[in-house]
């Protein structure tokens, strides 16, 4: 009798790890692309949530990270770096939707992918004023090779179990109220 049930079980567990997760049902995945206007057009919505990401990436002090670490959060992750003029020009209104919108469900990661000093980071920080972001490095690439990011910035929406659910290649103005409203749409219950 144990059998059969474990059997069952067993089957079971297979069968959801064999089906790729939705990365939204599909009425909510029309409703945000209905709602998408100016840069949110660009904003690619993945029909199936994209793999868990464990490669590493570093904090200023030098400790590695992973996405992981902010597992449980929705997180809007931006790959950029200092002489990147698009880049550059978001990060107010990157640090502007963590001020808005960030909160134990909400999390705004910006990462500086490639060749950045950390004294340049500081300094351009201070001229754009950006005060709510942390300070996340990618020094060698590996974690923007591992996600396919060709060029800069590419934003990436990562659900609570930290896949890849939206992208955005280029600059986006993070702030707007239609931003605004897109990021919290794919999240329930927001």
């Amino acid at each position: 009798m144990k059998r059969p049930l474990l059997t069952a079980l067993l089957y079971a567990a297979l069968s959801v790890g064999a089906n790729p997760a939705a990365a939204i049902d599909p009425e909510t995945r029309q409703t945000i692309l209905d709602m998408r206007v100016d840069e949110m057009r660009k904003m690619k919505i993945l029909t199936e949530a994209g793999d868990m990401i464990t490669v590493e990436f570093q904090d200023v002090d030098g400790n590695k990270m992973t996405f992981a670490d902010t597992n449980g959060q929705f997180r809007l992750v931006n790959f950029w770096a200092t002489w990147c003029a698009p880049c550059r020009e978001e990060m107010p209104a990157l640090d502007a939707l963590q001020v808005e919108m960030g909160d134990e469900d909400f999390q705004v990661l910006t990462i500086a992918t490639g060749r950045n000093r950390l004294s340049g980071i500081h300094k351009f920080y201070a001229e754009a004023g950006v005060a709510n972001l942390p300070i996340l490095l990618d020094p060698k690439g590996k974690l923007a090779k591992r996600m396919g990011i060709v060029g800069l910035p590419v934003t990436i929406l990562l659900d609570r179990e930290g896949r890849e659910i939206a992208r955005l290649t280029g600059g986006a103005d993070w702030a707007s109220e239609n931003a605004m409203a897109v990021i919290r749409a794919f999240m329930p219950g927001s």
